[in-house]
């Protein structure tokens, strides 16, 4: 239903009530024709049911069909998809983002390209979140058996999800479970699945399902024979199973007596001196202990010591640079050589302030060859720079950035696990799998190789990149 307000016609204001809140063929086609009647983003309020917006409205008519001569409505094949999935976040303003980015699109098609836009970040960060919550559905919905009035066994399971995700997840649990009679109730509504028929239900409560079924003493059993304390995260395991599912999930009553095992172990390993690689360390100093005895890559058996990162635990910018320089590995810190001091000048005049950020980088030991009493630096290869991943990634796991910086190819590969241009890659955001941003940018120690105006012109591009940084941390931290 649209309903114009009663003012000028060349100025009309619509009032657009969805049927449901996740109806995308809906949204698509009343889009389609307001761009067509050239209806601008400020002159539409689109209202999911249970909203307010028809508290303006009196009377109610029809939009009017598109003119004759009206141009084709143009949107490109990624819009589509990510709208198609933002429109199931629960963010009520999600309708006139996704209607604005669709004008936008009639005169500038490749809007979605430029990754610094406000309303592309948005819509990034909405499909990448109900992405993200229709991912933990799947993992974390738990089904009890129940008997029902006919003496049939069916499955019924309860889950709380943050956004419209159940019917777009609806065909992964009647592919998954397709021989089992279930249903599946939450506070948004239900699916019950008969073994050949779909049917949606209303919202349902908690008390609506099971608490347990005989079966999930077996299942306690065989969690907690197979749980291997030597593979435990405790960040990453959080980040991907938040305890707010917990509840749900008949096992992660064992998790707590479970990880304090495993931390008491490894602290025993750590203290022995007997910490094996395969085995990440669950804290900065386990991890600083640990690889000043790695001898997994050539390296490390060079005459240098393992410098370790240094910053706040808890800090939301982390910038990874390649590897300990001459004057880091003398002095056993991070960036306090000529680099480190370029480095310096720029964070300050970005407005970052280095205490508050967490230096490392992603390679521990100094490469270098001799040359008469000078260590010449070395590049570290591909190779090198994957093995020593092991600790970049155990860092990033218990700092827990929202942002990290990568300096310099051998940093982002450090982080993406593959080579990429630097050049091409640097001034935009790139998604990690925990859902943190990475932005890649020159390393500093490549602008003390420049001079003239080859140097001005790259010491602008870094200051560009850590300026963008600044602006994108203050937005993450709110």
């Amino acid at each position: 239903m649209i309903t114009p307000l009663p003012v000028d016609a060349a100025a009309a204001f619509y009032v657009v009530h969805l049927p449901e809140p996740d109806d995308f063929a809906f949204w698509r086609a009343t889009a389609r024709t307001l761009v067509q009647c050239a209806v601008p983003p400020d002159r539409i309020a689109w209202v999911e049911p249970g909203g307010t917006g028809d508290l303006f409205a009196e009377g109610q008519r029809q939009l009017p069909e598109p003119p004759g001569d009206a141009p084709q409505v143009r949107a490109s094949k990624p819009f589509i998809q990510a709208a198609e999935t933002a429109i199931c976040h629960s963010d009520s303003a999600r309708f006139a983002l996704l209607y604005r980015l669709l004008w936008r699109h009639q005169t500038n098609s490749r809007v979605l390209e430029d990754r610094t836009d406000t309303d592309v970040r948005r819509l990034d960060e909405l499909a990448r979140t109900v992405r993200r919550d229709k991912h933990k559905m799947r993992a974390f919905v738990r089904f009890r058996a129940v008997e029902d009035a006919d003496g049939e066994e069916r499955f019924v399971a309860w889950f709380e999800p943050e956004h419209h995700i159940l019917r777009s997840n609806a065909a992964f649990f009647v592919n998954r479970f397709t021989n089992m009679r279930w249903a599946i109730l939450t506070p948004r509504g239900s699916l019950h699945w008969d073994g050949a028929v779909l049917a949606e239900g209303p919202p349902a409560q908690r008390s609506d399902a099971p608490d347990g079924d005989p079966t999930e003493d077996l299942w306690r059993r065989y969690y907690a024979s197979t749980f291997n304390p030597a593979r435990l995260k405790i960040g990453a395991m959080l980040k991907e199973m938040p305890r707010k599912y917990w509840k749900n999930m008949p096992e992660t009553a064992l998790i707590l007596e479970l990880v304090a095992g495993a931390q008491a172990r490894e602290a025993a390993m750590v203290e022995a001196g007997t910490l094996e690689f395969d085995e990440r360390p669950q804290t900065l100093s386990a991890i600083d202990q640990a690889i000043h005895a790695c001898r997994k890559c050539p390296i490390g058996e060079l005459d240098n010591q393992a410098v370790m990162g240094e910053g706040p635990q808890d800090a939301a910018l982390m910038i990874v640079g390649e590897q300990p320089g001459d004057q880091e590995d003398q002095q056993g810190r991070p960036f306090v050589g000529p680099a480190g001091q370029v480095l310096d000048v720029h964070l300050q005049q970005a407005g970052i302030d280095r205490a508050a950020t967490y230096v490392t980088n992603a390679v521990k030991h100094f490469k270098f060859v001799n040359r008469g009493k000078r260590r010449l630096h070395q590049t570290p290869t591909a190779k090198e720079i994957d093995i020593c991943r092991w600790w970049i990634e155990g860092e990033r796991q218990i700092v827990q950035p929202k942002l990290i910086l990568a300096m310099g190819a051998s940093a982002a590969r450090g982080m993406l696990g593959k080579t990429v241009s630097v050049s091409k890659a640097r001034g935009m955001p790139h998604q990690l799998d925990d859902g943190s941003e990475l932005w890649i940018t020159a390393h500093p120690s490549y602008l003390l190789r420049l001079d003239g105006a080859a140097r001005a012109e790259q010491e602008r591009l870094f200051q560009a990149d850590l300026v963008a940084v600044a602006r994108r941390v203050a937005e993450l931290i709110g």
